[in-house]
């Protein structure tokens, strides 16, 4: 246990190779991030623990300062799990960081920013036409509205190969995309949060790769082949807005950039807070 003149006290409890470092008291900045780095130093090279992690209270803004400045890397949030002076709940965050994790130096710094800032979904879609100018939609499995071919890129993948990727998943066809048509902003909606979505010009296909298609028949019910104005009234009304968008950039050159399907003039305020 390390003790400081201002009553601070780092303790590190150890079961196997993987610690726990708590603390206790009040200090300012500087001694915390002081004790909790040597704690940590300590663990994962003296003591050779392979892990050390750290839960406390979200609000506990000195303490994950500390824990930033020491390497650690935010792991994830115990959403309402501790009860506040005023009877409020409170969400907890746990840290951690490894024997092998970079910590000092550029690339320590930006492994520790890379685990805190925010991320967002990012959704890559295609709009792929027929001879007839015909847009493709999907009708899924899991969802009453109709969408465009694609879905949500992997950790670490391109947006262009998300957006082939799933093209050969949901419909087995191997085929690249073209440019970049729309860049929509999504608002959470059920259940999801935010997220940014890329519709790339997926060309028209000749009838023999129309026939060629076998759609995933775990996700994908059908396969449908309408015109804009009747594939638009089978989609969710934010999916319609960027659709008919992306049909009107292929047509006329350029790209559009919308928020909730809309351009951006066009989008309503936010409302008022209660």
């Amino acid at each position: 246990m390390t003790s400081t003149p201002e009553e601070f006290q780092v303790q590190l409890k150890a079961s196997g190779d993987v610690g726990v470092l708590e603390w206790s008291g009040r200090a300012s900045q500087e001694v915390v991030d002081r004790a909790v780095s040597l704690a940590a130093d300590d663990g994962l090279i003296g003591r050779g623990l392979r892990r050390i992690e750290v839960s406390l209270p979200s609000t506990d803004a000195v303490g994950r300062r500390a824990l930033h400045r020491a390497g650690f890397r935010l792991e994830g949030t115990r959403r309402q799990a501790i009860t506040l002076p005023d009877g409020s709940h409170g969400d907890v965050v746990l840290y951690a960081r490894l024997a092998d994790d970079l910590v000092y130096g550029p690339g320590g710094f930006t492994g520790v920013m890379n685990a805190v800032l925010p991320r967002k979904r990012l959704i890559a879609h295609a709009l792929i036409t027929d001879p007839w100018d015909r847009v493709c939609l999907l009708e899924t499995t899991f969802k009453p509205d109709w969408e465009l071919p694609g879905g949500i890129v992997n950790p670490l993948e391109s947006p262009w190969d998300g957006a082939v990727r799933e093209i050969d998943e949901e419909l087995a066809l191997q085929h690249p995309v073209g440019r970049v048509l729309v860049v929509d902003w999504l608002a959470p909606y059920l259940g999801w949060e935010d997220a940014v979505e890329l519709i790339f010009d997926g060309g028209a296909l000749s009838q023999e790769q129309i026939d060629a298609i076998v759609p995933d028949p775990g996700e994908i019910r059908a396969v449908h082949w309408l015109a804009p104005d009747k594939a638009a009234d089978k989609m969710a009304p934010f999916a319609r807005g960027r659709m008919l968008a992306a049909v009107a950039c292929r047509l006329g050159g350029g790209s559009q950039y919308l928020e909730r399907g809309l351009p951006r003039r066009d989008v309503p305020p936010p409302p008022a807070l209660a």
